[in-house]
């Protein structure tokens, strides 16, 4: 995989396998993993119809691991498909390119509290006054639950009314043949990529002694 942006730039290619990002499996290639991920022996909806929860442990330091996600800039690394992010004139609120949209520009602004370690990511597609997409993370020291080192990260989404039609049909591109919210009933799988993307990154860090948050982020 040829890595042209600042992400994963401190790492040798190929040196974590499993990474799912849209530069190594497009969207056509990602969809059966992500269907095949959807278990039919429970109804989907019932589970994730209202809210999406994803949570895993990482082994790596608590501190660190929020520091990196309460950095806007690390939604570039983890997630499937946002690159490219650019801070607005506007202090705090970033635009990027969602590749599993046409043209699709995201907003995002990081509201995190040191002090729970709460990390939550205020975003929407197309426009960015109303930023109704919420993505609410919290890191917890595994010590206090697991009762051994590292991080347990606990990441819920609420399905606002929204997902189920544009409210801004105006912002968006023309031609664009989808809206973000036609994705909801991948929202869990497609989360848990990101999580298991968000586990790797860190864990690997952690354990070749490299900071988490790494140095072009400073």
């Amino acid at each position: 995989m040829t890595i042209e942006l600042p992400a994963l730039c401190d790492l040798p290619e190929e040196t974590i396998p499993g990474i799912l990002r849209i530069e190594n499996s497009d969207k056509d290639e990602t969809t059966p993993i992500l269907v095949d991920m959807l278990r039919s022996v429970y109804p989907h909806n019932q589970v994730f119809g209202e809210y999406c929860p994803v949570n895993a442990y990482i082994a790596a330091p608590p501190r660190e691991v929020y520091e990196y996600l309460a950095d806007t800039r690390s939604l570039e690394e983890w997630t499937y498909s946002l690159r490219g992010f650019e801070e607005t004139e506007e202090p705090g609120l970033w635009v990027s390119d969602d590749r599993i949209g046409k043209n699709t520009k995201i907003y995002t602004r990081t509201v995190a509290n040191p002090d729970a370690m709460t990390v939550d990511y205020h975003c929407a597609w197309d426009q960015g006054q109303h930023l109704w997409m919420i993505y609410l993370i919290r890191v917890v020291d595994a010590q206090l639950v697991f009762n051994k080192p590292g991080s347990v990260v606990l990441w819920t989404n609420c399905h606002h009314p929204f997902y189920d039609k544009n409210p801004y049909p105006e912002t968006a591109p023309k031609g664009r043949p989808v809206w973000v919210g036609d994705f909801w009933d991948m929202f869990s799988a497609g989360h848990q990529i990101e999580m298991d993307n968000m586990k790797a990154i860190c864990e690997y860090r952690a354990a070749n002694g490299l900071p988490i948050k790494p140095k072009w982020m400073d």
